[in-house]
């Protein structure tokens, strides 16, 4: 390893680093085992660097061993944030409207108070460790920021608790509740850690979004860094504290005061009442064709664009083209599935009146289906996005899986024999000189919690036997590797939520509670792997020392699930009405109420009543057949012209990209594009330097002051008074209501039905 590698940032010169940039292998490096479409067949190997200009933008390839992680100063206020967040954000999950503490705003808040806690505590030891161990630094920063995100979103098995609760009359013990949530949040951990060699260690896995988050960590501390540093014009700092600004100050428009600016379907406003027009270019429950909007809300909602590189979007961009601009329109104005009695688009299950569908109109009050009362009531319909985004899971599901087959395999077979200082990356052997975390921790922490889901399955009714939690994991299990590959590449993740959801409800039909547990084990244990390993590569890029990271990770993890629980019973205990849809203080559970439907749609009517032969939605499984041949085609393809654009195409991607529908819809897909487009091609290829400096302090000030502004917002002017705040002048004015007046706006469908008319079939 050349000696440049191992100089402290203190040590390196602007000269020096330019040197190691120019510093080229001698010898072919081994970069990927497969066909990567983020690397530059043409672009020169450097061999004390990463051979992504992405990760060379924001990451140094340099490491100080000497610099304090491991601090009482960081687990301080690591743990008070771990409690902090995940309790506020808890607190608002049962109310409407919301408002969520994101990852970037504990990373942003935590900064000034290291700083505040290096100027005011006193230079002391106590029992031999020091209260301030001097200048707060970046990879305590990086800690707390692990600490205080690894469990900020609302612990998914909450929502089991609430809906037993609520739908099911189902009131356990705090012992009960504890151990599912503790069983289905850490138990993906162990996976993660056998993950590492596959989805950490190799520089292939780039994971993008976590470049946002090093570009801020080293824009805030002020470090030099790789990438074309030298260019003129603006710092990082000074760049992102005016985009910071810039970004927090305008969507006070689109977030308030004129919020047409979100929703800008112009063309709608045009034509406000043609049906097809509205259904062609509204955002609210149209396709989007109008393809604009000034919120960045909007655009980042599915992840921020400047983090995806282009071939993914590209990718995500021809899905959505294909499927919803294009297919779907075929399907609505042909009335398949007897469409056209309902909106385009809609997260909303429908019945042959075309109503909301009424789940108490078929269920027994021990909440199993009554059969008699749902063939006197209706069958349940969709709209058509809802139905092709169902078709789209099914085929991400058997895609991913040949994908990885026919293009990762022998990354896997490589990975698994290769140690870390063997890797062909900077960033791996510098990690090499930190111990690592032996796999009989993960093993520990594996049958703790599979003994916990044992236990609350088993002592507690929940309708589900000990081989379907096993299956659960399996599915986890086995996909984790697979989507965290195509993850670390694209940075899109695909859902096991409806595979998993489909193969319980075929399983154990007419157990709701049961479906609930299956899903969340099967699908929230990858989800958690990948969030640990996501973490991992963090700390991989920041060089933080795996085993505080994994205590981190672990410590935070229960900190966070223990307080949200306890505040989740607290509120059912002391908050009158709470889950009532008129609940006086806007704690209508939005999120429950979802949760609920799904149990009873999944777990009581179940997918053999919908997707079976016969049945209205049967066509929807041939999606399976596309999802397993389309890779088939394209790695056949790809053998007999691999430098067609043909590498550059990922069906996985394809077919998962666009999964976030509902409740995302075309305004947050179409922009987003355009802006991936303009940002990760045109510039990047045009103005190279520019991209590489300030591409991901950009995105990073954008998400920044978004969620600053939005909690600004929510706080000042939305939650006191109950929301009364403007309602006789600012939120009725036409900028604030135009995009609610159109057909768009209100949903319409393309067929009204007469009082008393029903569509469908006779029989079900």
């Amino acid at each position: 390893m050349s000696d440049s590698a191992l100089h402290t940032p203190e040590e390196s010169s602007l000269d020096d680093k330019v040197d190691v940039e120019k510093r080229v292998s001698e010898v072919p490096i081994a970069i990927a085992e497969f066909d990567d479409p983020n690397i530059d067949k043409d672009a020169i190997i450097l061999e004390d660097d990463s051979p992504y200009p992405e990760v060379r933008s924001a990451v140094a390839n340099t490491d100080d061993p000497t610099i304090p992680v491991n601090t009482f100063r960081a687990w301080f206020i690591g743990i008070i944030w771990a409690i902090l967040i995940p309790g506020m954000n808890q607190f608002f999950f049962f109310r409407y409207p919301s408002v969520q503490v994101t990852g970037v705003v504990a990373q942003l808040l935590a900064f000034p108070l290291g700083r505040l806690w290096a100027r005011i505590v006193p230079n002391v030891k106590v029992f031999g460790i020091s209260l301030n161990p001097g200048p707060f630094n970046v990879k305590e920063h990086v800690l707390i920021t692990v600490m205080a995100t690894v469990g900020w979103q609302s612990a998914y098995a909450t929502d089991i608790v609430a809906v037993q609760r609520v739908y099911y009359n189902q009131v356990y013990n705090f012992g009960y509740q504890w151990m599912v949530v503790m069983s289905t949040q850490m138990i993906g951990f162990s996976i993660g850690g056998i993950a590492r060699r596959f989805l950490v260690s190799p520089p292939s896995m780039i994971w993008p979004n976590n470049l946002v988050t090093c570009a801020l960590f080293n824009t805030l501390h002020s470090q030099y860094y790789a990438g074309v540093g030298n260019r003129g014009g603006l710092s990082r700092e000074r760049f992102f504290a005016y985009a910071f600004v810039a970004a927090g100050c305008w969507y006070i428009l689109p977030g308030y005061l004129f919020t047409a600016l979100s929703y800008f379907s112009w063309v709608c406003w045009i034509a406000p009442n043609n049906i097809v027009v509205n259904q062609l270019f509204g955002y609210v429950s149209g396709l989007g064709m109008s393809t604009i909007t000034f919120d960045w809300a909007q655009i980042a909602y599915i992840g921020s664009p400047l983090a995806v590189p282009w071939w993914a979007t590209a990718n995500i961009a021809f899905g959505f083209v294909f499927f919803f601009w294009f297919l779907t329109p075929v399907l609505y104005y042909t009335n398949t599935w007897y469409a056209k009695y309902m909106p385009i688009s809609s997260r909303t299950s429908f019945d042959n009146t075309g109503g909301e569908y009424d789940v108490t109109q078929i269920i027994t009050p021990e909440a199993t289906l009554d059969v008699a009362r749902y063939e006197a009531y209706s069958p349940l319909f969709l709209s058509t996005t809802f139905a092709i985004s169902y078709g789209l899971s099914f085929a991400s599901i058997t895609a991913t899986i040949m994908h990885t087959i026919l293009y990762y395999r022998k990354q896997i077979w490589v990975q698994a024999r290769r140690a870390l200082h063997e890797q062909a990356d900077i960033h791996a052997r510098l990690m090499s000189r930190y111990p690592q975390v032996p796999d009989w921790w993960y093993a520990i922490i594996f049958a703790v919690m599979f003994v916990f889901g044992i236990i609350a399955i088993e002592v507690w009714n929940t309708q589900m036997p000990v081989w379907a939690f096993i299956l659960a994991l399996l599915v986890g299990f086995v996909y984790t590797v697979p989507v965290g590959m195509i993850q670390a590449i694209t940075n899109q993740q695909v859902g096991l939520n409806v595979i998993t959801e489909l193969i319980i409800g075929y399983a154990l039909p007419g157990k709701p509670i049961a479906m609930m547990m299956f899903k969340t084990w099967g699908y929230i244990t990858m989800v958690q792997a990948l969030q640990f390993t996501s973490d991992f590569k963090l700390g991989h890029y920041m060089k933080i020392p795996p085993r505080p990271m994994f205590y981190a990770q672990v410590l935070a993890t229960c900190i966070a699930g223990t307080v949200q629980l306890g505040v989740q019973s607290w509120m059912f205990t002391n908050i009158e009405d709470i889950c009532d849809p008129h609940q006086k203080d806007g704690f209508i559970c939005p999120s429950t109420q979802v949760f609920g439907t799904a149990s009873i749609i999944w777990g009581v009517i179940g997918p053999a009543r919908q997707f079976s032969q016969g049945q209205i939605y049967y066509p929807l499984l041939f999606f399976f057949l596309l999802g397993a041949a389309a890779p088939a085609i394209a790695y056949a393809i790809h053998l007999k012209w691999p430098n067609s654009i043909i590498r550059y195409i990922n069906f996985p991607v394809i077919f998962s990209g666009t999964g976030a529908i509902p409740p995302a819809s075309a305004v947050n897909y179409v922009p987003w594009a355009i802006v991936g487009f303009i940002f990760n091609y045109v510039l990047r290829r045009r103005h190279f330097p520019w991209w590489t400096k300030y591409n991901y302090v950009l995105s990073a000030a954008l998400d920044s002051g978004l969620a600053v502004s939005a909690i600004l917002i929510f706080f000042c002017l939305q939650y006191p008074l109950n929301g009364a705040i403007g309602k006789n002048n600012i939120l009725t004015w036409w900028g604030n209501t135009v995009y609610g007046t159109t057909l768009d706006g209100q949903a319409a469908p393309f067929y009204t039905l007469e009082p008393g008319k029903k569509f469908g079939p006779q029989h079900w």
